[in-house]
Order: structure tokens, then C-alpha cells, then sequence
């Protein structure tokens, strides 16, 4: 029985399922898939598994449009990678990418039918001068020019400001780290820069399996932003699905959680892939990754609100803790990234800034 209010996701966790639809069902899938970032991932699974022809023609048309798109944001994104690796050619070093132009440039299961608004690279801190510079020097320049916004990133982020290029306002953010460094978990970045590996040609590199699932997991869990969220479960549950296939996969993502002191954020992504997607996780590496469990009042208050930020952002996906929930997740993501004096004073900045904007 396929439940109305989460459609998107029986449609990722069962295809076959979506043959008992009307066209009323086909158009409510279609809105909660287009608000999700998810409607070009499904027809690239429905095609894969020869449904496309279950699928009435009005919404098939909705269908293979979005996933036309993401084929062509696709080769706008090979170009664009291109042009980066060009600009950063004289710095010397190697440009780690992360996220969905790590997943298209490897070939990895979740870049197929999907979008993404920038790309982000991994740096080494003491480079990002002569990155900035290259960048710029290429026709880059930072969105945020207010000086506030420039000390926040510069001072206590992870990031410089993201960067927009002049003509073909393509974004890029160069990372140094995977959070904060005012952040309460701290990963050394020298770690997953140590342990990337290489792509054909160049001087591209992305993370290690374990690194890419151990990143998505921490970009899912610690961000505020929960437009994208169930695309990003998604990622997780395809990459998770793809790298289990390789020998001593499990042992290794356990390891390197610890290593990096990702084991809360890791726990997090097996508990919500295995529960809302179906992802098949040993169990053993379940018990093993208990390491990382918060207490059970936490747990449960964390199931309260992931089961409802982990939906796609539409009306009919609501209940009346929806939007209680997303605010309580807002909320922690910052509490996670600052200390509480600096989180209060950005939040009344912001606040401040937001009635002057009015």
C-alpha cells in the first residue's frame, strides 16, 4: 500500500509498487519528487528497471524532461570542473571534489538524474589565498561582499565565501575542512586529503568510499537546510549500496567514523537510510556502530524530528510537527557549528539583518 504522504520515497524504495497509480496518485508523486530534487533520480530508476512504460503519459513527459535536464547539467558540469582545473593549474595542487561533482566526474550511482546548484572543492587551508586569487584571476568572485558575511566564512567557516563566476554564474565553494572549525566535531581535513584517490587525467581527486559516505552523512545531519534533505538520503543509500560491494567496505567505514570522530553522524545515516529507504546494512555493523548512539530521550527526539525532516518539501508531506520539527533542526545545526555566545550573536545579526531587508 503506497502511503500519499510519502510518495517520493516509495517511489526510490519501490518502483514496481507505483503501477497501482491513478493519475491523481502520478500527479501527487510528481509534485513531492520535483520539491525533493528527486523527479530526473526516479525516471533514471524507472528506466533502469524497464517501468517507464507503466508510467501514463502526462507524467512520463514530466519524467523524461527532468531527466533530459539533468543530462545536460550533466555536461554543463564536466565543462565547468574543467574550466576549475584550468584556473587552479599553476597552484600545484590537487583539487579534491566533493559531493555531486565527486559522484558525476567517478561515475558514482547518485549522479544519475540528479542536480546541484555549485560545486565544491577541497583545499588545503594555507592554499586558499592562492586559490582565491587563481579563481578570481578566471573570472570568479564572491557573492557575499558584506563584512560581516566575509569575517564569518574567513574567520570561523569551513569555506570561503561561495564564488560566482562573472559570465556563466556558475558557483563554486572552496572547502578546507568538511565543518567548521568553531564546530563541536572536527575531522582533520589532512586525514581525507591523505586518503583520496585519483581520477583518470588531471589533477582531480574525490574521497574514499568510506570519506564520501562518512562527508554525506555530516553535510546531511549537521546542516540546517532540509530542502534537499531526502535527495541527500538518497545519495547516501546509493552510495552505500554501491561501495558495500567491495570487500571490507563495512570494517573501513567504521574505522575511519572513529578515526575522524564521525561515529554520531555515521550512526545517524545507517539508522535513517536502513529505516525510510530500506539500505541493507549488516548487522553487525549496525551493533558496531552503536558507538555513536546518543542517549534514548535524544534518539527519540531525533526520530521525531528526522522522520519529518527526512520528506520531501511539500504541503501534502506535512503534519502539525513539520514545521516545529525543521525549525528544532535549524536550530541544532548551528548549536553544533558555534559556541552559544557566537551562535547568539549571528543569530542576532542575521535577525537584524533580515528586518532592515524588510
Amino acid at each position: 500500500m503506497l502511503s500519499a504522504q510519502n510518495l517520493a520515497v516509495d517511489a526510490v524504495r519501490r518502483p514496481e509498487a507505483l503501477a497501482s497509480l491513478d493519475l491523481a496518485g502520478w500527479d501527487r508523486l510528481l509534485r513531492q519528487a520535483r520539491n525533493a530534487n528527486l523527479l530526473g533520480r526516479i525516471c533514471v530508476l524507472l528506466e533502469g528497471r524497464d517501468l517507464l512504460r507503466i508510467v501514463p503519459a502526462p507524467a512520463r513527459h514530466h519524467l523524461e524532461s527532468a531527466r533530459t535536464v539533468a543530462r545536460r547539467h550533466a555536461s554543463a558540469v564536466r565543462w565547468e570542473v574543467r574550466c576549475i582545473q584550468q584556473a587552479l593549474s599553476d597552484v600545484g595542487i590537487p583539487i579534491i571534489l566533493l559531493k555531486g561533482a565527486a559522484y558525476l566526474m567517478a561515475e558514482l550511482p547518485p549522479a544519475a538524474g540528479r542536480l546541484f546548484s555549485d560545486i565544491d572543492i577541497l583545499v588545503p587551508k594555507d592554499r586558499l589565498g592562492a586559490v582565491e586569487a587563481n579563481l578570481m584571476l578566471h573570472g570568479w568572485s564572491a557573492k557575499h561582499h558584506g563584512p560581516y558575511d566575509q569575517r564569518y566564512y574567513r574567520t570561523w567557516m569551513h569555506e570561503l565565501p561561495p564564488m560566482r563566476h562573472a559570465t556563466r554564474l556558475s558557483v563554486i565553494d572552496v572547502h578546507h575542512a568538511i565543518l567548521p572549525e568553531t564546530a563541536r566535531l572536527r575531522p582533520d581535513p589532512e586525514l581525507l586529503r591523505a586518503s583520496a584517490r585519483p581520477l583518470e587525467g588531471g589533477n582531480l581527486m574525490v574521497l574514499a568510499p568510506a570519506d564520501m559516505v562518512l562527508h554525506g552523512s555530516v553535510h546531511l545531519f549537521h546542516d540546517g537546510e532540509f530542502n534537499s534533505a531526502l535527495r541527500d538520503l538518497v545519495d547516501l543509500d546509493l552510495l552505500l549500496r554501491d561501495f558495500a560491494a567491495s570487500s571490507g567496505f563495512w570494517e573501513e567505514l567504521l574505522e575511519r567514523a572513529t578515526l575522524l570522530q564521525l561515529t554520531r553522524p555515521l550512526f545517524y545515516a545507517l539508522r535513517y537510510t536502513r529505516r525510510i529507504l530500506g539500505t541493507p546494512v549488516p548487522e553487525q555493523t549496525l551493533r558496531d556502530a552503536n558507538v555513536g548512539r546518543p542517549p534514548p530521550g535524544l534518539l527519540q527526539l531525533m526520530d521525531t524530528l528526522l522522520m519529518r525532516g527526512l520528506r520531501s518539501r511539500h504541503a501534502m508531506c506535512d503534519d502539525w510537527l513539520t514545521r516545529p520539527s525543521l525549525c528544532l533542526l535549524y536550530v541544532r545545526a548551528h548549536w553544533m557549528r558555534m559556541p552559544p555566545f557566537l551562535l547568539a550573536r549571528h543569530l542576532l545579526h542575521k535577525a537584524l539583518a533580515n528586518e532592515d531587508e524588510k
